[in-house]
This record gives structure tokens, sequence and C-alpha cells, in this order.
């Protein structure tokens, strides 16, 4: 297999009493302080309730940093840690010329075949702004270019 593995560890806990405002902010301030990937999933809880679990992916130096922030931002009394191990793609980046501007697209790779090819949202946000067009023409136009 020519996939990269690593492996990472995985928080979470489940929310019941927390404001949805402040649900977005937890999130901002996690990937800020180093999580690889933070993400809400609807959850039906004890007594019926609906809650929120939040699952933060993050590289073991960055726990204690996490933990800390989600216990200080949310209402959580406790986290589940769990080590998992990833299967991914190499990644790369290349800039393609399209009509409005260049756009920067990330290549996901196994070994030396390109599996995946996607625009980058921010790249195709800046040049949408400078030329006057939608991010989606920007974005399909990115994907149909080649470097």
């Amino acid at each position: 297999m020519s996939y990269e593995t690593d492996t990472v560890i995985r928080l979470e806990t489940n929310l019941d009493d927390l404001s949805p405002e402040l649900i977005g902010a937890v999130m901002e301030r996690l990937l800020k302080a180093g999580a690889l990937d933070v993400w809400f999933t609807p959850i039906q809880m004890k007594k019926n309730r609906p809650g929120t679990m939040l699952s933060v992916l993050c590289e073991e130096p960055g726990v204690n940093e996490l933990t800390d922030i989600i216990f200080a931002e949310t209402t959580a009394f406790g986290l589940r840690k769990e080590t998992v191990q990833r299967i991914k793609l190499a990644r790369r980046f290349e800039t393609v010329k399209t009509p409005y501007g260049d756009v920067t697209v990330k290549l996901g790779l196994k070994g030396d075949t390109i599996v995946q090819r996607t625009p980058e949202f921010e790249s195709c946000r800046v040049v949408a702004e400078k030329s006057g067009r939608s991010i989606r023409e920007i974005y399909l136009a990115a994907q149909n270019a080649r470097a």
C-alpha cells in the first residue's frame, strides 16, 4: 500500500447544555490552538435530551492544551481520549491559471498517481473578490485548469 499513515488522538465529549453561539467559538479556538480537525455531531442523550458530540483530532503534544480549552470553553465534565490511525493521501499544492487569476489547488497522491484534485477555497475566494466573479465560477475554472 502506498498511502501515508500516521497516529493521532481523538478527543470527544457530549454536550447537552451549551449555547449554539458558544459552540462555533469553541471550534475556532481549538483550530487556532493546533487541532487538526474539529466537528460536531447531533446526538440523542440520556433523559431523551438532544445534544452535540464535540470531536477533536490532534497530535499527542497538543492534547493538554486542547483539553484545557474544552474544559474552559464548554460545559464538559469529562472527555474520551482515543488513539486512532489515519490512512491518507500524500499532499502537494500547485498553482493553476484560470481566466480570472491564479488559484492554488491541493493534490492528493497515492504514490505518483493523482487521486484527488481540489481547489483551495481561500484561494478561490481571493480571486473571486478581485475579479468580481462568483466563488463557484472560480472553483469550477480551477477544477478544469491544469498547471
